[in-house]
């Protein structure tokens, strides 16, 4: 006769098992942990930088940003980071979803297997060498041919390299999604004597929503928090006028900003034009969790399963 002791497996197993649950448990708790120490201390230096200026808006909305005379003027660190931002996801989202479309439903299969791991190790390759990519080839070859800007380095250029950085990051997670879908909708809209293209736009894509959204989001957080090639191509070094929304201008994102406060001289010298860089990774860290938030709803919203 079978008893409960004999269904729950012997004191070994069940020993293994409560310690593997509490190893993961731990690591879980340990990721919050870090998590909020980050919060707390971006907190803290953002708390330092309002006591340590001059309150007053005019710091906030001057013509520039300039933190070593104490001029921190958010719209030129935040406009930056949408014109790279949104240039880049305008190279990455159709490129990376073409290669993706490609990979998951018309390239052989001696193809994807050569193709999608290259595109996995370029996903993984230093934004540096990008950033020299974008002065030395895109800058002089591209834009200063085709736009003839003022500036060899500017909002553009930075825009394109970081659109080239992002785009094997949506095409593998768009294929992924992609190939996640179900072959058996393929199969009823073949039966129905639907053509692959029509099968591929009419029944796999919306079939994979929630997957490209969610690829759509984690590219735009890391066009938005990359750091090298917006500092190396963006045109300024640290500081500089505010000049609106031309990609030909010379530029400054947020990141950009951080990395010119957390270098050089502003390391050294305390006070606000180093404790800007607390403000300005606060915003960065709201900005990507109102993405993140966003994102979640509308794939839970959205999301189809099978």
């Amino acid at each position: 006769m079978l008893t409960i002791e004999d269904l729950q497996g012997n004191r070994k197993q069940r020993r293994a098992e409560i310690v593997t649950r509490r190893i993961f448990q731990a690591a879980a708790l340990f990721s919050i942990l870090v998590s909020l120490l980050i919060l707390f201390v971006l907190g803290q230096g953002t708390w330092d930088f309002f006591v340590g200026i001059d309150w007053n808006f005019d710091v906030l909305t001057d013509t520039g940003w300039f933190p070593r005379r104490e001029r921190f003027d958010l719209r030129t660190i935040i406009v930056g980071s949408i014109v790279v931002g949104s240039i880049a996801m305008l190279v990455a989202a159709p490129l990376g979803l073409g290669v993706a479309i490609y990979l998951a439903e018309y390239a052989p299969s001696k193809v994807r297997a050569v193709v999608k791991p290259v595109i996995e190790l370029l996903a993984g390759l230093p934004s540096v060498v990008v950033g020299f990519f974008a002065l030395k080839f895109i800058a002089p070859e591209v834009v200063d041919r085709i736009f003839d800007p003022t500036q060899s380095r500017n909002m553009l250029v930075a825009g394109l390299g970081i659109g080239i950085l992002v785009i094997p990051i949506m095409a593998s997670l768009s294929e992924d999604s992609i190939s996640a879908v179900p072959g058996s909708l393929r199969e009823a809209s073949y039966g129905v004597g639907a053509k692959k293209v029509t099968t591929v736009t009419k029944i796999v894509l919306p079939a994979a929503i929630s997957g490209l959204v969610a690829a759509f989001i984690i590219a735009t957080s890391r066009a938005i928090g990359e750091t090298m090639v917006a500092t190396m191509a963006g045109g300024y070094d640290g500081s500089g006028p505010y000049n609106g929304f031309n990609p030909l201008e010379p530029g400054l994102t947020m990141t950009a900003a951080m990395t010119n406060a957390a270098g050089g001289t502003d390391a050294v010298k305390a006070g606000p034009p180093f404790d800007v860089l607390f403000f300005v990774g606060l915003l960065l860290f709201f900005i990507t969790l109102g993405l993140n938030t966003i994102g979640a709803r509308f794939v839970a919203r959205v999301r189809q399963k099978y």
